[in-house]
C-alpha cells in the first residue's frame, strides 16, 4: 500500500494526490496535523533520503522558527522536525520500497508508471 504524508492544504500535496487518483494508485493520507509522525519514522525515512531532501528550508515553519541563525547539526535538526512536521518537506509518499519527497511529476512518471 501507498502511504501519504502531508497537509490537505498543501499546493504540493494537492497535485500529488491528484496525480496518485488520476493513475488509479490506491493510498493511505496520513495529515501531519491531525497524526504528527514520531522522530522513528523521520530517521526511518532518512535512511532513503538525505537531511537535505526532507528538511524544509524553504517554508514559513523555518523562516518563523529561525532555525537557519541556530546552525544546527544533524541531530538538532531532526528533533526540530519531530516537534515540528511542517518542517518536512511535503508530500513524503512511501510507495513500495522507495521513499518520494515532494511533487515533481516527471519523477512521479518514472517511478509510479515502472
Amino acid at each position: 500500500m501507498t502511504h501519504v504524508y502531508g497537509i490537505k492544504s498543501c499546493g504540493s500535496v494537492q497535485k500529488a494526490l491528484k496525480y496518485l487518483d488520476a493513475h488509479a494508485i490506491e493510498y493511505t493520507f496520513h495529515d501531519f496535523k491531525s497524526a504528527p509522525v514520531p522522530r522513528e519514522k523521520i530517521e526511518a525515512w532518512l535512511t532513503k533520503t538525505p537531511l537535505s531532501i526532507l528538511l524544509n528550508t524553504k517554508g514559513t515553519t523555518y523562516r518563523t522558527l529561525g532555525l537557519k541563525s541556530q546552525n544546527l547539526d544533524e541531530n538538532g535538526k531532526i528533533d526540530q522536525m519531530s516537534e515540528h512536521n511542517l518542517l518536512i518537506k511535503r508530500p513524503v509518499i512511501e510507495y513500495n520500497d522507495k521513499l518520494i519527497v515532494g511533487y515533481d511529476e516527471s519523477h512521479y512518471e518514472g517511478i509510479f508508471e515502472s
